[in-house]
């Protein structure tokens, strides 16, 4: 099985999977894709239909799902078939997408794990727990970042060591050294990281920080992490400043890992980070092409960062491809439920649980999951989320029109599709208790409140 990421003009910036396990009323479905979310079986492995959908080039859903439904035999929820067979993957650039995609139905809808030297059962009941297996390896990090920004001029290295406290919960280098470690045990050697590896770590928080900062300045935001933000105490221009130089110093670490591969992948990072800031200053007026739109700027914006971290560790240690895309898949999944969840506990959570002001999205103009969804019951936010919640009173109205729908729960249905999605792809990996941790995470995942 051969995976691809995207090349150059390619749509997306990671590989399409076609993976539903099962499939309920897809004869049936009509109107936009993404409407039905609400309508699907919540025993569906993965979000692949989604994505699917992205590349039908302007044919219609609806009559794609119904050849869908007739050519796999598939039928609704109360009488499901279970045929196991491989998965199969297309690109963006491939001609005939549609009718090379409908050919080969049976394979995205009954997929098993390929062999690949992998095993996918979980090596315990009790998965382990990430935050202690990762303890000691984070131990020295903040450390580390400090030596690594180490400037004579002590208000800049202030700005700089603002963030770096030891206080934030460092998700994303947890996430690469359990990656790492996992990866190192699969490939058969001692599960201890490689120096690179835990670079990799340390550079992921660097770049994360970096554009925690910027975004406070294009937002304005004067509150993070529960205390003022560097931009709200010393100005724009000095928080620009510190970003950038938190950046340049990430790059110079990153440079002497020494590996260019490794390089050329997270430098991607700071491309998607950028355009993913481009999306977000705008919107679409189609609501397909809209949500579209909201999942593609999730991806870079968010889970980049995370699938580019934990594919660079890889390449340390395995030069084999498939393993390299299972650790990239994971963090692209991973990093996207992380996202979605985010979005709903702007509207679930207060500002004591975030340490930030709650429906901070609406009052940037921002449609997150919950919103877009919600629109499909209150066609009245359509017209808010074009004028981007700019008219008095709209960010109260529409905080109610999500209360009042089933936004929320979508958001958090599609959250889980893209968490067992993780989970599959993880699962492929070697036993061992840094591999059953980030499983363990992707529940964590779900079930954060802050």
């Amino acid at each position: 099985m051969k995976r691809h990421h995207s090349t150059p003009g390619c749509c997306f910036p990671f590989p399409v999977k076609y993976n539903l396990s099962q499939c309920t009323l897809l004869g049936n479905m009509a109107g936009p894709w993404w409407r039905q979310c609400r309508r699907w079986s919540t025993n569906c492995t993965t979000v692949s239909w989604f994505e699917t959908s992205w590349y039908l080039n302007g044919r219609s859903v609806s009559s794609f799902a119904s050849t869908l439904g007739r050519k796999s035999g598939c039928s609704g929820p109360l009488n499901e078939r279970h045929h196991p067979a491989s998965a199969a993957q297309t690109h963006s650039k491939t001609p005939n997408f549609t009718l090379s995609l409908i050919r080969h139905t049976s394979r995205f809808l009954y997929p098993t794990v390929q062999p690949c030297c992998c095993r996918t059962t979980h090596s315990d009941v009790k998965l382990k727990d990430p935050f202690t297996l990762a303890q000691k390896d984070l131990t020295s990090l903040y450390d580390d970042i400090k030596k690594e920004l180490f400037v004579s001029k002590d208000e800049l290295k202030f700005l700089c060591d603002y963030y770096f406290d030891g206080k934030g919960k460092a998700i994303r280098p947890m996430i690469v050294v359990l990656m790492a470690r996992a990866l190192n045990i699969h490939s058969n050697r001692a599960g201890d990281l490689l120096p690179g590896q835990r670079a990799i770590a340390m550079i992921t928080e660097m770049i994360h920080t970096a554009s925690l900062v910027h975004d406070d300045v294009i937002d304005g935001s004067d509150k993070r992490r529960g205390k003022r933000t560097i931009n709200e105490v010393w100005g724009e221009k000095k928080a620009i400043l510190a970003g950038d130089f938190i950046l340049s110093a990430a790059s110079m670490a990153l440079a002497r890992i020494g590996n260019i591969t490794v390089v050329k992948v997270l430098s991607q990072v700071i491309e998607d980070l950028v355009r993913g800031e481009f999306m977000q200053l705008g919107s679409k007026e189609n609501e397909n092409e809209r949500f579209k739109h909201y999942l593609e700027k999730t991806f870079k914006k968010t889970a980049s960062l995370i699938a580019n971290s934990c594919k660079a560790v890889s390449i340390l240690v395995n030069s084999d491809p498939e393993v390299q895309e299972i650790a990239y898949q994971y963090g692209r999944n991973v990093g996207i439920a992380f996202q979605l969840v985010d979005d709903i506990l702007d509207f679930t959570s207060g500002c004591n649980q975030l340490g930030k002001p709650t429906a901070a999205d609406l009052k940037l103009g921002l449609a997150t999951g919950p919103v877009l969804f919600a629109c499909q019951q209150f066609p009245e936010l359509h017209a808010m989320i074009m004028r981007r919640f700019s008219t008095k009173g709209d960010v109260d109205q529409a905080w109610q029109y999500v209360l009042k729908s089933d936004g929320v729960q979508q958001t958090s249905f599609l959250a889980q599709r893209y968490c067992q999605e993780a989970i599959r792809q993880i699962s492929m990996l070697r036993a061992s208790p840094e591999r059953d941790a980030l499983i363990r995470l992707t529940e964590m995942v779900l079930t954060r409140d802050k």
